[in-house]
Formats: structure tokens, C-alpha cells, sequence
């Protein structure tokens, strides 16, 4: 399985922003899809989680502003965040847990930044 993040850039405080990540298998049927960030000397941080039967758990610290879809048709699971915050600067992961493996995407850095 390989996982290509894209969606990445510089945004200014209050903006929005769409992270994509596209699979090369079927999303729908991995066991989870999820989103992690990591800050610049910080630990890496779940974002959000998609699960297989369509349940969405966002981490506290975003809930509100980010939330997470699938596309059966384009292979892709999106992060969608809003109301953007100079702390959610970091590299975004997006990860697939597929037969009991988990594979991670490259990462894409988001700069929130006025």
C-alpha cells in the first residue's frame, strides 16, 4: 500500500485548508484511515481517525474545525480544516491500517502564519 499526502501549504490564521491523501488500495477497505501532525519539538499528535464502518473520532484539540471524509471513487481520504490556528502548524501524516499493517504517507507541511 502507498499513501501520497498532498494539499499542503502557507495559510494565515482563520484560514482553511484541504489535505488529501490518495491510497493505491481501496479505502473502504482499509481497518482505519487516519491523520497525525507533528509540530516543530513536539510529539506526533492523532489528528483524526476514519474507521472502517464510517465512525469519525477528531482529537479535542481540533474538534470543530477539522473533519475527515473518504472517497470510494478516488481512492482518497481528505482533511478538511478550518478556522486555522498558528499551534496547527506541523507535517500532517496520513496512515492506512490494512490487514493488520499500518503504512504511512510522506507527510505535508502546513504553515499557519500571518
Amino acid at each position: 500500500v502507498q499513501l501520497q499526502a498532498s494539499g499542503g501549504g502557507l495559510v494565515q490564521p482563520g484560514g482553511s485548508l484541504r489535505l488529501s491523501c490518495a491510497a493505491s488500495g481501496s479505502v473502504f477497505d482499509a481497518e482505519y484511515m487516519a491523520w497525525y501532525r507533528r509540530a516543530p519539538a513536539k510529539e506526533r499528535e492523532l489528528v483524526g481517525r476514519l474507521i472502517g464502518d464510517g465512525t469519525i473520532n477528531i482529537a479535542d484539540s481540533v474538534k470543530g474545525r477539522f473533519t475527515i471524509s473518504r472517497d470510494g471513487a478516488k481512492n482518497t481520504v481528505a482533511l478538511q480544516m478550518s478556522s486555522l490556528k498558528v499551534e496547527d502548524t506541523a507535517v500532517y501524516y496520513c496512515t492506512m491500517r490494512y490487514r493488520g499493517n499500518v503504512y504511512w504517507g510522506q507527510g505535508t507541511l502546513v504553515t499557519v502564519s500571518s
